[in-house]
């Protein structure tokens, strides 16, 4: 699940061990209500200040953020964690009882579990109130219930996973959603098209559903057409954008698009394609593909053999072949 991938990773970055959390190298600035320096509270008080009356023993926060930092440092910050993490880290060392046990629940706004084998997006999230950001790419989801999505989601990003229904995902979405990706999945059309209106995500402003397995180009768009703060839309590596007029007829249709396929849209091609959704009968729901063999090794060449004279008892040895091409 999502939350058991959470733990784990918070479990990696070692909040509460050396030189996070609290410590005999730092116990004399969480200890003390009051700091020996001006009677200022601990938490509060100047970190040079800190430095000059250090206990023998203990270290100052300067010194121990730059543990973190150095990358030669053995408890730098891993390859694979985001700016986020690090923010925890540093937390853990200036206010580690703000990253202690569920109250890091009350500062975490992205999460990026990628490539952990997740296939459930379970309950726990819930307990994150204050997340936006959720990417989860590369993990084995194929069903996410939006009941167990934070509503202060902007970005939930669901790339290479194998979600091929989106009906759980819509029954109570993010309501201030910007940004879904469901690149690299399992959805076809038109069953998963209805999903994809202003009823659902009225405040989408970028979505990807590249590589997918979606032919209905005028079904998807009449859905597409009622998000209003729609800007950004890929589509490339599904089937209907192999038709000819495909580009042309959504730069058209969505007037309000600024970048498809991550290609920008500017005035001369909105200009040229100008009324092609007028024209729906040049929207043919096919595509051709030709294929041209060069060469093809290791079987005998049919004009090199020898023709049989007339009358002729020898044996006949017929070949054939079968070629299978796939996409």
């Amino acid at each position: 699940s999502v939350s058991a991938a959470f733990w784990e990773h918070l479990r990696r970055l070692g909040l509460q061990d050396f030189p996070c959390g609290l410590g005999s190298w730092n116990k004399s600035r969480f200890n003390a209500r009051v700091s020996p320096c001006g009677g200022q509270p601990g938490l509060g008080a100047d970190p040079a200040g800190q430095e000059e009356a250090m206990p023998l023993g203990e270290e100052s926060p300067d010194a121990l953020l730059e543990l973190l930092s150095d990358w030669h440092s053995p408890w730098a910050l891993l390859p694979d964690c985001s700016p986020q993490d690090q923010h925890l880290r540093e937390m853990a060392v200036l206010v580690p009882e703000l990253v202690c046990g569920s109250c890091v629940f009350q500062v975490l706004r992205s999460l990026r579990i990628v490539g952990k084998g997740v296939e459930e997006v379970d309950e726990g999230l819930l307990q994150l109130q204050q997340l936006e950001e959720l990417i989860l790419s590369a993990n084995q989801i194929s069903r996410i219930t939006s009941a167990n999505l934070p509503p202060t989601l902007k970005v939930l990003e669901l790339c290479c996973n194998a979600v091929a229904d989106l009906q759980d995902l819509c029954a109570q979405p993010p309501p201030e959603l910007q940004h879904l990706g469901l690149g690299y999945n399992r959805l076809c059309s038109p069953s998963q098209n209805k999903y994809l209106t202003a009823d659902f995500w009225p405040n989408l402003v970028s979505l990807d559903l590249s590589f997918n397995n979606l032919t209905d180009l005028l079904g998807l768009v009449s859905r597409l057409s009622s998000l209003q703060k729609l800007r950004v839309l890929v589509l490339q590596g599904n089937p209907l954008a192999l038709i000819h007029t495909y580009r042309g007829f959504l730069v058209d249709s969505l007037p309000k698009l600024s970048i498809l396929d991550d290609i920008h849209i500017g005035p001369d091609e909105r200009h040229r394609f100008h009324g092609l959704t007028r024209q729906p009968e040049l929207i043919r729901s096919e595509a051709r593909v030709v294929v041209s063999v060069g060469e093809i090794k290791g079987i005998p060449e049919p004009s090199a053999r020898q023709q049989l004279e007339v009358g002729s008892e020898a044996p006949v040895i017929t070949y054939s072949y079968c070629v299978t091409y796939k996409f």
